[in-house]
């Protein structure tokens, strides 16, 4: 048996591969194999699994995967090899022996081979090492966080160990190996300089120097084009050895001439060769050639008749894009290294008539913090003719210290100036003049005041002409429309602009392929790094959990940290926690975020006051939202409008980044977005939440009417129920449980704030009208959700209410083991429908007291409730609650041995209802009908009659009833397909998160 980490997650064993299955799964075993004969929580084994917010039931699916797994493992007969998956509290711990597991194996292989004294031994166990290699670490399993950090620390691994082979092979001569070998890795990353620094070195010393200095080039080129950098000290001193003809140890054994052959001269920036003792060389110390000044007649005459340097005129780049004559450098070819004697003075060229490359940046942002992704996606945004890249996000989120950051990091690339200015987009003092920011740019470029156009047309043509040949950066912050920076975009191909907005300017995206690079929030270690930048390092490690939670209540923002952190700063005594406390109150917490002309509400108040009336009254009413999301009819709702209207005005939020679109038709709101929206219209709060609390139980009216039809409405509508201007369709059953399901933790959200606001009639009937997706997932923790409506329902005093719940929430704690608790609950529903006069409330009632007490071995006093329940339902003319009472009776007689009876409820209740509708009420009068059958003797028919129920059951995705069925037929057949598709259905079961 033998586990694999290097490649796809697997266990081999004699018979083959054993069948994991999905690759949660795989994620599960990756994740205890990664921390072997160690236990592993189940919230870590729940950070693997998922990589954004867990289901309610990440446990139960854990167990089922865990339950899998082992039975897996059992049937490969692992404990034969010291293999056990183990329980441990509220852990699972993988025992086995490390030779079992090949990312053991490797790390124990490199080990061996540092200690050898023998190049040649160590390429034979390196060379073995490799060979456990058979593809990406962790492939086929879902990549959560914690699995994309440890196969990112093995391909570190794997890629040390190439390079460390490639050593080997150096020591012994044989550099075409070592080529050989680091060429396919260089190839697949591109971008590693040590790679590509090792396979230069390897190709100069096995005599293949044009291939080395190709190489060089190759890979500078694209760190310039993708990152926007210089190579780093390792491949420059490579290039420089090259270029200085420095054998290097042992160079010769593996020369093109043989043993032996004298080291060649080093090659000149022009590509000629030379003796090493000639001019030039090592011995005489030159410096390579030296641009002189361009003649007078090869210079562009500026706009006032003065003369201005062409693209041409600087200094000759080296490699990598620093200019000849560095100070200290070697010469041209040099690239900072040392030459072996002290270097000549530099000639300098004259700069006469050229202007100094003009910055009007400001200073490069101090305590900047993460962003790693965003500087890399500017960068390449940056590449290409003629870019301009659009950086967009929410007031606050630090935009503009985004764009200097990487303005101060590419210095290098833009050797003719950078230009910035201000567009004041959302600010009180209104934009500035764009004849005025084009007057400013085009001094900067030495025009002549006298010079500049009056009309912004004119300037911006010069403007144009004028940076036709450059290489210019152009930042424009702030910028409101896309017409603003329209005029300001410079004329050169080599020119780049880099625009901030909190709109997202489509129309520049349009008209001038602006690259988009939206900015959100920080994630939590980066923003307790931005709080440790301003406070130091100490104060934020003294209090960890008080930094964290000072992060997640100021939710990323880098505005709303930086106040925070000023605030700290000029009160050493305060602690982090204290502040920490005055934070999680809602009521002061955006005043606490401001601080002398800066803070959160500023930023808000400055992009809300650009927008519509329409847009602005939404997102007051937004900011009443008791959810977490909402779409265009909770919207509508709350704003009381159609969703039409919603819509458009949650277009114009989103244009303007203070909602964020999570999906088609969802959008969440920033928790200090929503805390200021609540504040622009504090009265409207009690109409906007009776709003959403009615629309909800409109929408949940009917995606239960869709997903089981004919039944009674579970409850009667309040008084002053107001009707939603439009409510959602939902076209068939699938779509009506999908929207119970995603919605449920918002509708659990909206029946707390009715409960909190008074409106208890509200808050038990939006709770109890998720009964769909209760009887559907009736094991997945509802039971707390009831007991609130259940409070709600007694704080009115209603006995309708209270029954109704009880009904349910008895149900549930049945299903759920707990008979005792489901019984004193239960008891009491029949007598309280009585009391409201509630028969059909009273019939349900007593179908589930019934339950409890058959299986508590009352079997004469269940038939006889469950009797009473019947005529209750046919006295008011219910079909559907006499079908469902005839469903457990049939049940409870097939337990009393009274199969003839059972038969005959069945056939009683299928009668009363259309066959397409009740599917899982169905599937289980059919599981009963062929267990009778099977009882009277009547084995073919019993077995169609299962066989018919399971496959409703599998057509409808109702697993738990395709499972009964089909384990009512394995009692009496051994039929493989029934097995197969049995063991399909738990899977299902276990496998839905």
């Amino acid at each position: 048996m033998e586990f694999r980490l290097l490649g796809t997650v697997s266990v081999d064993t004699f018979t083959g591969p054993l069948p994991l299955g999905p690759a949660k799964r795989r994620s599960l075993l990756a994740a205890l194999l990664l921390s072997a004969n160690t236990p592993v929580s189940i919230s870590r084994l729940t950070d693997s699994l998922w990589d954004d917010t867990p289901p309610l039931h990440a446990r139960s699916v854990i167990q089922g995967h865990v339950s899998r797994l082992r039975a897996l493992l059992v049937g490969a007969d692992a404990e034969a090899y010291g293999v056990e998956l183990v329980t441990l509290g509220d852990a699972y711990v993988l025992r086995l022996p490390e030779t079992l597991l090949d990312s053991q194996r490797f790390e124990e292989l490199l080990t061996l081979a540092r200690g050898q004294r023998s190049p040649a031994d160590a390429v034979l166990m390196l060379r073995e090492a490799l060979s456990l290699w058979q593809g990406p670490a962790l492939s086929g399993a879902f990549a959560g966080r914690p699995l994309q950090a440890a196969a990112h620390s093995l391909e570190e691994s794997r890629l040390a160990t190439v390079e460390q082979l490639a050593r080997a092979y150096a020591d012994l001569g044989e550099h075409n190996r070592a080529a050989a070998v680091l060429r396919a890795e260089a190839v697949a990353h591109p971008m590693r300089e040590s790679l590509a620094a090792a396979l230069m070195t390897a190709l100069y010393r096995a005599g293949r120097q044009s291939e080395a200095l190709d190489w060089f080039h190759r890979t500078r080129r694209l760190l310039a084009d993708e990152l926007g950098i210089d190579p780093g000290h390792e491949l420059a001193d490579a290039y420089a050895l090259i270029l200085r003809g420095d054998p290097g140890p042992d160079a010769g054994r593996n020369a093109p001439d043989g043993p032996g052959t004298a080291a060649r001269g080093p090659v000149r920036a022009d590509g000629s060769g030379g003796d090493s003792s000639g001019p030039g060389g090592p011995a005489g110390g030159g410096t390579g050639p030296v641009p002189a000044a361009r003649p007078a007649a090869d210079r562009r005459t500026g706009p006032d008749g003065e003369t201005a340097a062409g693209p041409g005129d600087r200094p000759a780049e080296q490699p990598g894009g620093r200019s000849g004559g560095a100070v200290g450098g070697a010469g041209v070819g040099a690239v900072g290294a040392p030459s072996q004697a002290p270097p000549r003075p530099l000639p300098v060229p004259s700069l006469a008539g050229e202007p100094h490359p003009t910055d009007l940046l400001p200073r490069a942002p101090r305590g900047f913090q993460g962003r790693t992704a965003e500087l890399a996606a500017l960068t390449r945004a940056a590449a290409g003719e003629a870019p301009v890249c659009l950086v967009t996000g929410p007031a606050g989120v630090g935009k503009t210290a985004l764009a200097l950051q990487w303005a101060h990091r590419n210095q290098a690339a833009f050797p003719d100036g950078r230009l910035f200015a201000d567009l004041r987009g959302f600010s009180d003092t209104g934009e500035p003049a764009l004849i005025e920011v084009l007057r400013e740019f085009l001094l900067a470029l030495g025009v002549a005041p006298r010079r500049v156009p009056e009309s912004v047309a004119a300037a911006a043509a010069l403007f144009r002409s004028l940076t036709d040949r450059r290489r210019l950066l152009v930042l424009l912050d702030n910028a409101r429309h896309s017409a603003t920076v329209r005029p300001l975009l410079p004329g050169g191909t080599d020119c780049v602009t880099l625009v901030t907005s909190r709109h997202r300017l489509e129309g520049l995206i349009a008209s001038d392929a602006a690259r988009p690079v939206p900015l959100d929030v920080l994630e939590p270690p980066d923003s307790t790094a931005l709080l440790a930048g301003v406070l130091g390092e100490d104060r934020v490690l003294a209090e960890p959990v008080a930094a964290r939670r000072l992060a997640e209540l100021c939710g990323g923002l880098p505005l709303a940290l930086r106040v925070t952190a000023a605030r700290l700063a000029g009160r050493p005594t305060w602690t982090l926690a204290g502040l920490a406390d005055e934070l999680a109150d809602e009521r002061s917490r955006l005043t606490f975020l401001d601080v002398d002309d800066t803070g959160v509400s500023a930023a808000l108040r400055l992009t809300v006051q650009q927008l519509p009336q329409d847009a602005v009254h939404q997102l007051a009413r937004l900011g009443h939202h008791p959810g977490s999301h909402f779409d265009p009819y909770t919207a509508a709702a709350l704003a009381g409008t159609d969703p039409v209207v919603a819509t458009a005005a949650l277009e114009r939020l989103a244009a303007a980044h203070l909602v964020t679109e999570a999906g088609p038709g969802r959008w969440i709101l920033h928790d200090l977005v929503r805390l200021y929206a609540r504040g622009m219209d504090p009265d409207g709060g009690p109409d906007a939440l009776i709003g959403v609390l009615d629309h909800y139980i409109a929408t949940a009216l009917a995606a239960a009417d869709t997903a089981e039809p004919g039944g009674e409405p579970c409850f009667v509508l309040p008084e002053d129920y107001h009707r939603p201007v439009a409510v959602r369709d939902f076209v068939d059953r699938p779509a009506a449980m999908h929207w119970l399901a995603t919605e449920r933790d918002d509708l659990a959200l909206a029946a707390v704030a009715a409960r909190t606001a008074g409106f208890h009639d509200r808050a038990w009937r939006i709770i109890l009208l998720q009964w769909p997706q209760v009887v559907w997932r009736v094991r997945d923790s509802w039971s707390p959700l009831l007991e609130l409506a259940l409070d709600s329902a007694r704080a009115r005093d209603d006995a309708y209410a209270e029954s109704r719940v009880l009904n349910l929430l008895g149900w549930v704690l049945t299903e759920e083991g707990r008979t005792a608790e489901a019984v004193a609950l239960l008891e009491r529903s029949p007598v309280l429908a009585r009391q409201a006069g509630d028969r059909l409330g009273e019939a349900t009632a007593l179908i589930n007291l019934a339950v409890v007490q058959a299986e508590q071995g009352e079997l004469d006093t269940a038939l006889e409730d469950c009797g009473r329940a019947v005529e209750l339902a046919r006295e008011e003319q219910d079909a559907h609650t006499e079908m469902l009472a005839l469903q457990h009776l049939a049940r409870m007689q097939l337990t009393a041995q009274r199969p003839h009876e059972a038969l005959e409820s069945v056939r009683t209740a299928l009668d009363l209802g259309p066959e397409h509708e009740e599917i899982a009420r169905r599937v289980l009068l059919l599981t009963t009908s062929g267990e009778a059958r099977l009882s009277l003797g009547e084995e073919d028919e019993g077995i169609r009659l299962l066989d018919r129920a399971a496959e409703e059951a599998e057509n409808s995705g109702y697993d738990e009833g395709a499972v009964r069925a089909l384990q009512a037929l394995l009692r009496v057949t051994a039929e493989p397909d029934y097995l197969k598709r049995y063991e399909q259905a738990v899977r299902r079961l276990t496998e839905d998160g």
